[in-house]
């Protein structure tokens, strides 16, 4: 009697080990247990550690609540100007609800990710070429909006989405590089020509001051030389100004040819005695 009592507890007690084994669930800290029992939704969802569920009654799906990067596959469109453009991306979202995870859509990641694709041609379809090279932050809004509106049906909240890349056709690229080469052109000359309105802005009032000061004309000559000289490297021809030789013709003394017959027409208006040979034929 005994014997039969230590076997039948012993095989309760297995039994009991084995309903406990197969009764056990094991939920990590970054997953909640969703429980279906015969089929049927059950309000709470367990949290993480051990949890319990009856076998072959329940059935436990476990949901991933971290955030999920997933890139979007590239996709070709055409801009709105009428462009060529591939253009991937790449998605943050994670599950916020995992009930309506698990029940109101079959796979929410390929949900997500074809919501994506199609938000994504959406998007190219409506925005000029500029927009998608200079203007992202804003389309990544929009495109944020749009894949979010579906996705809180699912329990599914997008936390960010990125364009990483658009693709332009070679012509494309060719076609930009002249537009920006030419660009760069027309800023070169409106600088120089802005430069030289300046400059002779500046000409134009030096001039006037060395016309006041003729002195100056030739100190800034004097200058010019010496910038020249400086190197040491080439051949000076150096111009004689016209205002030195003024000078010079201004100090130089009147010569003594010219200064004799005015001497000797003085002598003659004041009564002087003529030359010799004058005063021989008065006489005769």
């Amino acid at each position: 009697m005994v014997e039969e009592l230590v076997t039948a507890g012993v095989a309760v007690g297995c039994a009991g080990a084995v309903y406990a084994m197969a009764a056990a669930r094991v939920v990590k800290q970054y997953e909640r247990g969703v429980v279906l029992r015969l089929g049927r939704l059950q309000s709470a969802v367990r949290g993480p550690g051990l949890t319990m569920i009856v076998p072959g009654v329940d059935r436990l799906r476990k949901v991933n609540m971290q955030i999920v990067t997933m890139p979007v596959p590239a996709q070709d469109g055409i801009t709105r100007d009428n462009v060529t453009v591939r253009v991937d991306a790449v998605i943050y979202f994670k599950v916020v609800d995992a009930s309506e995870a698990v029940v109101q859509v079959e796979d929410y990641r390929f949900a997500v990710s074809q919501m994506a694709q199609t938000s994504l041609r959406s998007i190219i379809g409506k925005s000029d070429l500029d927009d998608l090279l200079s203007n992202r932050e804003k389309l990544n809004q929009g495109l944020e909006l749009m894949i979010d509106s579906p996705a809180i049906g699912w329990g599914v909240q997008i936390d960010r989405v990125e364009i990483k890349d658009v693709s332009l056709p070679e012509t494309m690229k060719r076609s930009m590089a002249r537009q920006a080469e030419a660009d760069r052109e027309r800023r070169a000359r409106v600088i120089n020509a802005d430069a030289e309105l300046q400059a002779s802005k500046k000409l134009a009032q030096a001039a006037h001051e060395m016309a006041d000061e003729p002195a100056a004309l030739q100190l800034r000559l004097l200058q010019t030389v010496v910038a020249v000289a400086a190197e040491k490297n080439s051949t000076l021809v150096l111009p004689f100004p016209v205002e030195l030789l003024r000078f010079l013709e201004r100090a130089q003394p009147a010569p003594a040819a010219a200064v004799l017959p005015e001497s000797g027409a003085a002598n003659s208006e004041g009564g002087a005695p003529d030359a010799p040979g004058a005063s021989k034929t008065g006489q005769d």
